[in-house]
């Protein structure tokens, strides 16, 4: 193993965090939103929902455990919906919309109507918990000794700076995109250490955002719009090193990339992670990435020639847009191929230390928003065993 390499967690079999959800947990969050039902009915669904879907991950064999989202509509709920300082807006003025950010301009492209957000209206401050409360859950379903394999995921601190661009703030609260993010991130520090003692140790930062900077359609429409991309990418990573500064040294953070993951399979950008590789590798302090590299529109495997031999990424290579099943043999190529590529990079190491940075994962989760993909509970599970049994030929520890 390569010196000073911290792999578990994450584990060689991995997933990303979102679960499909079953039709009784759907049918009760309806219900709740048209006053049918009380928040408690919906807590008795939820937590009945969420001990099927453990056991479902401990009978496949993937030790990281989530909660599926199954308590979230989306996978980014949780922080700006709880943070003193932001306004739920629906429906948003066409203009407060960036046309440059991928996701934007694709639900402009499908005609969706009436979107809702977060923005900041005032001084942004943590005064009650993002995700302590379903770590907590979770604990409260699952026994004492898979409490350290518990994984929380978390919103990118970015998440609606982006797509608001120059309306994402009053410049009369935040004189510039720093003293802004110098807030949300004291937030998220704040969050960290009370889900470390909480007793979680494995969080996981989802980041489609990041991805986005690989997509030259963004980046020509930040530069007709006189947005300065490097600066601003710049600025997200600087954010995400201020909000890990007081991260404990054993507490895992992972940052996940893909390009869009919305209703049956739907994506928003395409490019490889060559553009951002250098930053996105050697100056965003986490410990592993969790990276899409199911299709051909996220690229090669060459940007992992510049992964620093003390972190771990977890290749994305099984799909959990669709239902067929991915060859296993083709898998295990794959492996090799980026294990190579990484022990011939920028700091040279062998093949078996390079093979040993690497785990493997669906691509992104399997409901990114609440009603999922095109794939049903049989193929998810499917999928999440062709995982486990695919590390399992690869690596004794597995």
């Amino acid at each position: 193993m390569s010196a000073g390499l911290k792999l578990l967690p994450p584990f060689r079999a991995d997933h990303i965090g979102s679960l499909k959800r079953p039709a009784k947990l759907l049918q009760k969050r309806k219900e709740l939103d048209e006053g049918k039902a009380t928040i408690e009915e919906l807590r008795l669904v939820e937590d009945e929902a969420i001990r099927e879907i453990v056991q479902l991950q401990r009978e496949v064999g993937i030790k990281s455990i989530t909660d599926g989202e199954f308590r979230r509509h989306m996978f980014f709920d949780g922080v700006f919906d709880n943070l003193d300082g932001m306004k739920f807006i629906k429906p948003v003025p066409p203009e407060m919309f960036m046309d440059y950010v991928p996701d934007i301009a694709a639900f402009k492209v499908h005609n969706f109507k009436g979107a809702d957000s977060y923005i900041c209206v005032s001084k942004l401050k943590r005064t009650k918990q993002f995700y302590v409360p379903q770590y907590e859950a979770l604990k409260a379903l699952t026994a004492p000794e898979e409490h350290k394999n518990l994984k929380i995921t978390m919103a990118a601190p970015e998440w609606f700076h982006l797509r608001h661009g120059e309306y994402a703030y009053p410049k009369d609260v935040y004189k510039n995109d720093e003293e802004y993010f110098d807030d949300i991130a004291l937030a998220y520090r704040q969050e960290i250490a009370e889900l470390y003692a909480a007793g979680c140790r494995n969080i996981q930062f989802d980041d489609p955002l990041l991805a986005y900077f690989c997509a030259e359609s963004m980046i020509r429409g930040m530069e007709e719009r006189g947005v300065d991309h490097v600066a601003l990418l710049d600025t997200y990573i600087a954010t995400y090193n201020k909000l890990l500064a007081e991260k404990p040294a054993d507490m895992t953070a992972g940052l996940h990339l893909c390009r869009g993951n919305f209703k049956n399979g739907m994506h928003f950008s395409e490019g490889g992670y060559d553009r951002i590789a250098i930053k996105l590798f050697r100056e965003i302090n986490v410990d592993c990435y969790y990276l899409e590299y199911d299709t051909p529109r996220a690229g090669t495997f060459e940007p992992l020639r510049w992964l620093p031999p003390n972190k771990s990424v977890v290749l994305g290579l099984i799909t959990s847009k669709f239902p067929q099943l991915e060859d296993q043999e083709d898998l295990i190529k794959r492996v090799h191929n980026a294990a190579n590529i990484i022990a011939d990079g920028e700091e040279k190491r062998s093949f078996e230390e390079a093979l040993n940075q690497i785990c493997i994962s669906p691509q992104c989760g399997f409901a990114s928003h609440a009603e999922g993909n095109l794939v049903d509970e049989a193929g998810m599970r499917a999928k999440l065993s062709l995982v486990v049994q695919t590390a399992k030929k690869l690596w004794k520890d597995a």
